[in-house]
């Protein structure tokens, strides 16, 4: 019997274009089995959304319930985020509102590409519990691949890096066995932890072929310094073998230089680089955030040149 899945979308109704366009392409995936998508309206309102998504044939009205998606526009719900504010809150809304065998996610300006969930469904078969795949990353017109080389991901794989193709808008996993942790300072980080507490259970089942394009122009995250400092650290809280693995504590310590290189404290940064480089002397954050906060580059810039290569810092 093939799964039930529901999709879970938050917004927060600043680009209508590009979450039409998300909706769009998850509706246009080939599945025989209920299709269930919830976009959920945080911090605006549920009507506003529901009016960027007028139009569209059977789109359920913002917080009816009822009946069985019938399919294409008739399976979206839009709904308001009635748990914490915030991306983590409004995922666990969805996955409240949804009754099917598997929830996905995908963010309001990422586009899910032709197959992906056919490809995870099937690589899920054999009893995995959490699946994710490749990625096509979009900055400025350029796209990137960004794929793991596995078709299996482990817990020391994401402690040992981000691997950032292990993105939420890949999620496809077992309703009921997972929620994102809404205590993440302002959502930072609660999909590698997530992913990360999924991988402790049992490694993630991995399509690696590039099945989803993520847009990085318009993210909502990329330069909230202060906000990613906190998710860091709540990270290092949470997932003490972070620090112990030498390659991972390097990169997050890089990470940690950098953020506060971008927001000026130089003895912070500084201090951070240097428990860096200490941890792997060849670390490039390390370097790049001295570079910021010496004034020799900015933290825009560096960013920039980074994601026209599909790559973050």
């Amino acid at each position: 019997m093939t799964p039930s899945v529901g999709v879970v979308i938050p917004t927060r109704g600043d680009r209508p274009g590009p979450l039409r366009e998300a909706v769009a392409a998850v509706l246009a995936q080939d599945h025989a089995g209920r299709l269930d998508v919830v976009v959920v309206a945080d911090g605006v309102s549920a009507r506003e959304v529901s009016g960027q998504l007028a139009g569209q044939v059977g789109l359920r009205e913002a917080g009816q319930a009822g009946g069985q998606p019938a399919g294409g526009w008739e399976a979206v719900r839009v709904l308001p985020n009635t748990r914490t504010p915030g991306l983590p809150g409004a995922r666990n809304t969805g996955i409240d509102a949804c009754d099917t065998d598997l929830i996905a996610f995908c963010d309001d300006d990422d586009v899910w590409l032709p197959g992906k969930l056919a490809v995870q469904l099937h690589a899920l078969r054999d009893g995995g519990e959490f699946a994710s795949c490749g990625i096509e990353v979009e900055h400025r017109g350029h796209r990137v691949a960004r794929l793991a080389g596995a078709s299996v991901v482990t817990a020391a794989d994401l402690i040992r890096s981000r691997m950032v193709m292990v993105h939420s808008s890949t999620f496809l996993f077992r309703r009921g066995e997972l929620r994102p942790d809404e205590s993440a300072p302002a959502g930072q980080n609660e999909d590698w932890d997530l992913a990360l507490r999924a991988a402790k259970r049992r490694p993630l089942v991995h399509a690696d072929r590039p099945l989803v394009l993520v847009r990085w122009a318009g993210s909502h995250y990329a330069a909230r310094w202060a906000d990613r400092i906190a998710g860091l650290e709540w990270m290092l809280a949470r997932h003490p073998e972070l620090a112990v693995d030498p390659c991972g504590a390097a990169r997050v310590y890089g990470q940690l230089a950098f953020g506060h290189a971008a927001l000026g404290r130089r003895r912070a940064a500084v201090r951070w680089a240097a428990r860096a480089l200490a941890a792997r002397p060849r670390e490039p954050r390390g370097p790049l955030a001295l570079a910021v906060a010496a004034g020799l580059v900015s933290a825009p810039r560096v960013l920039s040149a980074l994601h026209d290569r599909g790559h973050g810092i």
